[in-house]
């Protein structure tokens, strides 16, 4: 194993560009994950379906759907540049729409299929997506969208929708497209992750953070070529798309989608059946596989051979009660969406690991720990982790698109997150700085909850917190202004939390509705939700 110390002097950019088979002014995604993966009939995607059947699929057949996805696009004026969006859950069209979109040079756009209308709208308007392919169970969402682009649709000719049909779309095409070259500053993803103070912000990924997410996948992951490789997260988020599709395809690695909801019987099942050895995921649902109890574990006892934490800071039970039931190693990594992962405790480097640290960084980035004055701080005093952007080869993030990005202040790109440097050079996750919920390994932003509150006709106002949770390490938390009229009670909580539900988001919905006669405001009239969100941490700590 590489000695982490050594790994980090020794970086060298030039060997960590190698890893693709472009150049900086002619490169390709699909080229990249696919095409140069495709002979000998490797296979690319092991698919397992929630009723228990499944396929799969080699690089070579995904290339042939890529290069019908892309003749599609481009006969429907869709080049370079533009946005297409997968409203898909995990299944096999999900991974051809996106490795269509970036073989035809467009840049794809994840939407997670358990939002609302709303979240819908604000992505779609923002990142003027022209297209967007989804299944029959999400095709009515975009009927709530104003103006929303044209739907190509999985299953709509079986169930009798008037859309056009994925699967006659693609058999019209031809299974010949060469790749659109493109630069490697140029967008390849169009992400958008959560605010407090406003919408969600959108994050364009250059093709060039291929190369740093083949470094986390190797150094972190410690992904091997003989590993079954299955990434927990839903490639409609960061973590999903970026590891559990990008990274390990870049690799030549097979990945794994299950295409269900999370349950302990289904991921212990499908870990058995699937012979997986490299599993990654958020601590949510690793605490679940604790509570299910060691006799679940039994079955698959020794099978993993080690396992990724990332989305949250990491209990020190999980580790331990990982080692003890699994006889597997877990261990903690940190990181955003606008870089990626860059703080991690590495799989296949070998360096101390401290209990409750996030780890060191990964080889490529210069993590250190910025106080008020914008002065780097020593051990043991708090501050916010940040990058240093002049010193980290492998940092990609531009900024937001189109919009002014406050984060960065001088050589540094500043996380927000506060830590502390310890004396081993290993750094550890503090709190947060801003009013970020962290609930079950999503990131959600206040604003949003709240701008969906708001539409409901019995709501003035609302504010919206993390409130602490020993299973999801936060839950969301709605405090709400009734208009005159309206009385608070069960029913109308129940009612509120359904409206978010259908606006936003499955996951971000408010737990718990309080209703309020005001809300605190700073003289200027500016929500102080830290104060709301002590409160909440008061009443845990009583």
């Amino acid at each position: 194993m590489r000695d982490h110390v050594q790994a980090s002097a020794e970086f060298d950019a030039g060997v960590a560009w190698a890893v693709l088979s472009g150049t900086p002014d002619a490169l390709n995604a699909c080229v990249e994950c696919c095409d140069r993966h495709a002979g000998g009939g490797a296979v690319a995607l092991r698919w397992e379906s929630r009723d228990g059947s499944g396929c799969t699929m080699t690089f070579a057949e995904l290339r042939d759907g890529a290069a019908r996805f892309a003749g599609l696009l481009t006969g429907a004026g869709i080049g370079p540049g533009d946005r297409v969006a997968g409203l898909l859950p995990r299944i096999p069209e999900l991974l051809v729409t996106i490795l269509g979109t970036w073989r035809a040079g467009a840049v794809y756009q994840p939407l997670f299929t358990a939002f609302g209308p709303k979240a819908i709208e604000h992505r779609l308007e923002t990142a003027r997506t022209r297209l967007v392919v989804t299944d029959v169970a999400n095709r009515r969402k975009l009927d709530e969208v104003p103006g929303a682009p044209p739907a190509i649709v999985v299953g709509a000719k079986s169930a009798g929708l008037a859309d056009r049909d994925f699967a006659d779309e693609l058999a019209r095409q031809p299974g010949e497209f060469a790749p659109v070259m493109r630069r490697a500053n140029d967008p390849f993803l169009l992400m958008f992750t959560s605010g407090t103070t406003g919408p969600s912000k959108p994050v364009a990924v250059p093709l060039k953070a291929i190369a740093a997410f083949v470094a986390y996948m190797r150094d972190a992951v410690g992904l091997e070529p003989t590993d079954r490789f299955w990434n927990i997260a839903d490639p409609g988020w960061a973590y999903g798309l970026y590891y559990a599709v990008t990274g390990p395809l870049a690799m030549g690695i097979t990945t794994t989608f299950y295409d269900g909801p999370f349950t302990v019987e289904s991921t212990y099942a499908a870990i058995e059946k699937l012979g997986i050895t490299n599993l990654a995921g958020a601590p949510t649902a690793y605490r679940l596989m604790i509570a299910a109890g060691p006799d679940k574990a039994r079955a698959v006892k020794g099978q993993l051979r080690v396992v990724s934490s990332a989305g949250e800071p990491l209990n020190q039970e999980v580790i331990r009660w990982f080692r003890e039931h699994l006889d597997v190693t877990i261990h903690d990594h940190y990181g955003q969406t606008e870089m990626g992962m860059v703080l991690c405790n590495h799989h296949a480097l070998n360096h101390q690991i401290r209990p409750g640290s996030a780890g060191y960084a990964v080889p490529g980035h210069r993590v250190v720990v910025l106080g008020e004055d914008g002065v780097e701080l020593g051990v043991g005093a708090p501050g916010i982790l940040s990058v240093d952007r002049t010193r980290s080869p492998l940092f990609w993030f531009g900024g937001y698109d189109e919009r002014e990005t406050a984060a960065f202040q001088g050589d540094y790109y500043l996380s927000g997150d506060t830590v502390e440097l310890n004396e081993d050079g290993s750094i550890s996750f503090v709190g947060r700085e801003d009013d970020l919920i962290t609930s079950a390994g999503y990131r959600i932003g206040p604003f949003d909850v709240e701008s969906a509150l708001i539409e409901h006709p019995s709501v003035v106002e609302s504010a919206v917190v993390g409130k602490p949770d020993p299973e999801r390490t936060e839950i969301v938390k709605a405090f709400v202004v009734l208009k005159p009229g309206f009385a608070p009670g069960p029913a109308l909580a129940e009612e509120l939390q359904d409206h978010v539900k259908r606006r936003l988001a499955a996951h971000a919905y408010p737990r718990e509705v309080e209703f309020v006669p005001d809300l605190p405001k700073t003289p200027s009239g500016k929500l102080q939700r830290f104060i709301l969100r002590n409160a909440e941490i008061a009443k845990t700590r009583s």
